[in-house]
């Protein structure tokens, strides 16, 4: 079983990007972020024609969130619990074959000791209580997703550099820690030891030439699930397409867990 997470930057922009890459690499489930689009424009036509199913949560200019899966799926979920109304479309959780998947957009935060900073760091801990209320660390679970954040200096070009900054500030890799202790494992680390693998890098200075890259794009799981993962990869090849995305796709292989 193939999962991955990728943050688009666009859907409208992108969807001939997403549609050859689901049709090279046939993925069982693909959640993206950022789709930047409202929901009577998502073009699920599209990926129903490639034999795939699809529910969406979007608005307009910003977020947006999408599962984009080979099979049925159930029990949809839109909106983080706890957030309260209006709310931003950056959550998006459902069943499929036998996992439940939550689809997170976690705030970029903007610079520390902001208000978005202070946003950032309050919808961890809804996010953390939500899995508390709603979930268990022996079911099958994956948070997948754009977490903006490095949870590890190896997780940054530069430590010393960005060393403080956002999406490194040790309150955010604080509040990441927490919701990792609640029973999830970072897939990705388990078969890629070494630093200097990235799913991030900035459009200016030359960021992706360079691998000034930030690794801030995960899927975690539960033990159940990630005992099960055989290997995981980041398809840096899309970040080199005209008007590619800023961010690559995170894969994980899994055996099947119907098995």
């Amino acid at each position: 079983m193939i999962i991955a997470t990728w943050n688009v930057n666009s859907i409208s922009v992108r969807e001939p990007q997403v549609v050859e890459w689901i049709k090279a690499n046939r993925p069982n489930v693909l959640c993206i972020q950022e789709t930047k689009i409202t929901d009577d424009k998502f073009p699920q036509a599209a990926f129903k024609q490639l034999g795939y199913n699809v529910e969406f949560c979007g608005e307009k200019t910003y977020n947006g969130v999408a599962i984009i899966a080979d099979q049925p799926i159930e029990c949809v979920l839109r909106g983080l619990p706890g957030e309260g109304q209006p709310q931003a479309c950056r959550f998006i959780e459902a069943k499929v074959g036998g996992i439940s998947v939550a689809n997170v957009y976690i705030p970029n935060g903007q610079a520390v000791g902001s208000d978005k900073y202070a946003y950032k760091l309050r919808w961890l801990e809804n996010l953390r209580q939500h899995l508390l209320n709603s979930h268990k660390p022996d079911e099958r679970l994956v948070v997948l997703g754009d977490y903006n954040i490095a949870p590890e200096d190896i997780d940054v070009y530069n430590a010393i550099e960005t060393a403080g900054t956002i999406m490194v500030s040790e309150e955010e890799r604080q509040a990441l820690s927490r919701i990792r202790d609640w029973g999830l494992t970072d897939t990705y680390r388990m078969h890629v030891k070494e630093g200097g693998n990235f799913s991030w890098w900035d459009y200016r200075m030359m960021a992706f030439r360079r691998n000034m890259g930030y690794r801030i794009d995960h899927i975690w799981a539960t033990e159940p699930v990630a005992r099960l993962s055989r290997r995981a990869w980041i398809d840096k090849a899309t970040r080199k397409l005209e008007r590619p995305s800023d961010h690559a796709p995170v894969v994980i292989e899994i055996a099947d867990v119907l098995n």
